[in-house]
């Protein structure tokens, strides 16, 4: 195990040097959480699988529920990235293939984020008050982005739906945390949790539009 000026090239800028060496850390942890759970994980654990040293981790990050909500940010941003390209490449003149656009929206964390662990993080948000802060404030860039999303189709297919659009993004957004955590619960696997999402979201389309404007999607 190496710390980072013994692992990166000293040629390099300081901010790339740093940038790479907490880009490790993540796809470290990310596979130290899916392993053995956030509770189970160490910091030590996470240092050893990225090759780095604990002075690497605390000049990266200060906690380990730090680490874990950097995470879950770079899962969802590169979740909901792909979610905007599909949706910025939506046509007036076909339908919205549900299956596959509101099968991604019910999913804003990311399919390679393991439902357990979210599960495992809210509930330790809820004894945590700062945890839940910087949680709460990850929930509040996603909807943010759901709604945009939301209004791009409604602009392009003329849609009315029956409130406005934040509450819908809001329902969308709810109604994924809920199934996650109770589909946890009930020791579903991803994938029964991923189906779960897509048929739950699909039900929601003639409730958020109004009559007719169903008739956009393909499901």
């Amino acid at each position: 195990m190496t710390d980072i000026a013994d692992h990166t090239d000293a040629a390099r800028p300081t901010s790339q040097r740093r940038e790479q060496t907490r880009a490790r850390l993540l796809d470290a942890a990310h596979e130290v959480f899916s392993e053995v759970g956030m509770d189970a994980a160490s910091v030590e654990a996470i240092c050893e699988r990225a090759g780095f040293t604990r002075g690497a981790f605390y000049s990266n990050f200060e906690t380990k529920d730090e680490l874990f909500l950097a995470l879950v940010t770079r899962l969802s941003d590169a979740k909901l990235d792909a979610v905007e390209s599909r949706v910025q490449r939506l046509s007036a003149d076909g339908q919205i293939d549900i299956s596959d656009l509101v099968g991604h929206l019910g999913a804003p964390f990311g399919e390679e984020m393991d439902p357990h662990l979210l599960t495992e993080i809210r509930a330790q948000a809820l004894r945590d008050q700062r945890l839940a802060e910087a949680f709460l404030t990850l929930q509040r860039r996603v909807l943010e982005r759901i709604e945009g999303f939301l209004q791009h189709i409604v602009a392009t297919y003329a849609l009315t739906l029956r409130m406005p659009v934040r509450d819908a993004a809001r329902v969308l957004l709810d109604v994924s945390n809920e199934t996650c955590t109770t589909a946890t619960l009930e020791g579903k696997s991803s994938d029964s949790i991923t189906d779960d999402l897509r048929r739950r979201i699909e039900a929601l389309v003639p409730a958020l539009v109004s009559d007719g404007g169903a008739a956009a999607f393909r499901s």
